[in-house]
């Protein structure tokens, strides 16, 4: 989806629309969780403090966001696909890879499928989307981002090795941006530089991940679209807007956020082994501390006193936190998928 949260809230309120919103934050403090594209012309991004953003585009507005209506329009995407495919892999609520191999019903093309979704979505959701047509995951992962917002890109199998070659390293999916600065360092500015190393010494450079690099630039990845992704993690965070400082407070705090990320655990039956508490300091230092046990830690009150335990063993290292997280993994259900990160409003103000 093109900008999706930013796009529902213009969608839903017309005096938004031709404007640059940031949903998530304030002026004062926070981080966007969206941008619409008018304030992406400014430098605004999601994830970006609310601070730098306000201070990129004086006249940005923000919104707070509202998740239950992105999730029911998340949902109503997602409906439309499956009239196409079972083989639906959502990645986000905005996101998510189709295998229309074996389409349910219209035309045997990829590419006139995904015309044919980005036209009932549109009738559907008044919202525009993207799309990228081609014969792996990372060619369309790549491929989607080319030609937004509203516009869709197709690489076919003899255009491949020519077009990773002529694109940044930073393009390719699954490099990311502390790796794409180490290639650049060591010369590696486009996929056509990396598509010169052999797999020994792309493992040799980057270890194991090296081989998954080499197939990737050589349009070699084979990674099936999966229906049934499982968890690997499951968190929430919350930022303030003021700095909490004292102890007793950031307990106090945790203890909210643990009964979120207990509750969807136990909604879902899906417990974990390995507790993680993230602090952000004022200065946006960010500290991850954890600890594993040999069976999964089924007990609220258990949960909170690691995270307590975690947090006052490295209370001497920061003053205080703008933002406190807990997250736990090495879950019951751990498959490969990504995490889901429970979504929190920001604090309100004063």
């Amino acid at each position: 989806m093109d900008a999706f949260y930013a796009s529902v809230e213009q969608r839903d309120n017309p005096e938004l629309r031709g404007k640059p919103i940031a949903v998530g934050g304030s002026k004062k403090r926070g981080v966007v969780a969206a941008a619409s594209y008018e304030a992406r012309k400014y430098g605004v991004r999601s994830a970006m403090p609310s601070i730098t953003a306000a201070r990129l585009c004086p006249t940005l507005i923000f919104v707070k966001s509202r998740f239950d209506v992105y999730r029911e329009v998340s949902q109503q995407i997602r409906d439309i696909f499956h009239e196409y495919t079972d083989l639906v892999e959502p990645l986000s609520l905005d996101e998510a890879y189709l295998d229309v191999t074996e389409p349910k019903k219209g035309p045997k093309s990829a590419t006139l499928i995904a015309e044919e979704i980005r036209k009932r979505i549109f009738e559907t959701t008044q919202l525009t989307a993207s799309a990228g047509v081609s014969f792996n995951k990372s060619l369309a992962k790549i491929a989607s981002d080319i030609n937004k917002p509203n516009g869709i890109k197709v690489i076919l199998p003899s255009e491949a090795l020519d077009f990773i070659a002529n694109i940044p390293i930073k393009k390719i999916h699954g490099i990311g941006k502390v790796t794409a600065k180490r290639m650049n360092n060591m010369g590696i500015r486009t996929g056509g530089d990396l598509q010169k190393y052999s797999e020994i010494e792309m493992v040799q450079r980057f270890g194991k991940v090296g081989r998954f690099y080499y197939k990737m630039v050589r349009a070699e990845e084979t990674r099936e679209v999966r229906s049934d992704r499982i968890r690997k993690s499951i968190g929430a965070e919350r930022t303030f807007f003021e700095d909490i400082i004292s102890t007793a407070e950031m307990k106090e705090r945790l203890s909210y956020v643990c009964e979120k990320v207990f509750l969807y655990m136990k909604k879902t039956d899906n417990y974990g082994r390995t507790i993680s508490l993230k602090i952000k300091t004022p200065d946006f230092q960010q500290f991850t501390r954890s600890k594993t046990f040999n069976s999964e830690v089924r007990s609220l009150k258990k949960m909170k006193e690691v995270v307590f335990e975690l947090l006052e063993m490295n209370r001497e290292f920061f003053d205080a936190a703008r933002l406190l997280g807990v997250a736990v993994s090495n879950l019951v259900k751990e498959n490969i998928g990504e995490g889901v990160q429970l979504e929190f409003e920001f604090e309100e103000e004063e």
